[in-house]
């Protein structure tokens, strides 16, 4: 199985000196869910701007359905499909004219357009709601309307970037189903990132716990559930990431102690 994401090496500085990232690298196989953990701040919204060409490393390198994302982004792009944590629609727009405008950006137009709408209106429970302002939507509804955007170009990469939070559990569960669906169904490749540690256990069947820009840990959640069968009698993946996290906190603090910060 070929890798559907590749980060090598990654960095990224913001003014004055702060590093987002620090060396970050990871890999994403084709049809999996990749989930990417870390306190605010860790740099997971940073390496998910790099993948999807909103950013530019320092250093480092990283592909994308085998492109390259410096050399050739607007064929990731053409690739990829991004939620963000924000909204992504027009509020003021109703929810039918938000997933027409975005296959006109994709360039698809007449017959083929009309049907992937009425596809994702249906697909996401949203025929009741179409010609309505999405202004008028409630939280969750808003959160599938993203996602149907995300995806009416049927990309071959997903990026949900805290697709659930804020979500009421109803919805976020609703989500969580969807998103199963599309790794189950469409072998899609989804990088997940999130705050939630029973979703990332759910979902995800690979993940990494990232802090002060780099991957501290990374495996299946079995796996790194079971590296601390020594340390506790039923490990779950909340002790590993307060292990992992505390560690790299414990470790940063010594470096920064030994070049006398």
């Amino acid at each position: 199985m070929s890798a559907a994401i590749e980060a090598t090496e990654l960095v990224k500085t913001y003014p004055p000196e702060v590093r987002a990232l620090d060396r970050l690298s990871l890999s994403v196989q084709e049809g999996t869910i990749f989930g990417l953990l870390g306190p605010n701040g860790a740099g997971k919204s940073t390496t998910v701007r790099i993948l999807t060409t909103l950013s530019r490393p320092d250093s480092g390198s990283a592909r994308v359905a085998g492109l390259d994302v410096l050399a050739d982004p607007v064929g990731v792009r053409r690739a990829i499909g991004v939620v963000g944590q924000k909204h992504g629609a027009d509020p003021e727009a109703t929810g039918r004219e938000n997933l027409v405008l975005q296959g006109e950006f994709h360039a698809i137009t007449g017959r083929e357009l009309r049907e992937r709408v009425a596809q994702s209106l249906e697909r996401f429970g949203l025929c009741d709601a179409a010609e309505r302002q999405v202004k008028t939507y409630s939280g969750g509804m808003q959160r599938r309307l993203d996602v149907a955007m995300g995806l009416l170009h049927r990309p071959r990469v997903l990026f949900l970037d805290e697709p659930t939070t804020g979500l009421d559990p109803e919805a976020r569960a609703e989500m969580w189903q969807e998103i199963e669906r599309l790794a189950a169904e469409e072998r899609m490749t989804i990088l997940l990132t999130t705050h939630y540690l029973e979703e990332a256990n759910r979902l995800a069947s690979q993940l990494a716990i990232v802090d002060r820009g780099r991957v501290v840990v990374a495996g299946t959640p079995e796996r790194l559930k079971s590296d601390l069968q020594a340390e506790a009698i039923n490990p779950t993946l909340d002790d590993v990431y307060l292990h992992h996290t505390g560690r790299a906190l414990r470790t940063a603090n010594a470096e920064l102690k030994e070049v006398g910060a």
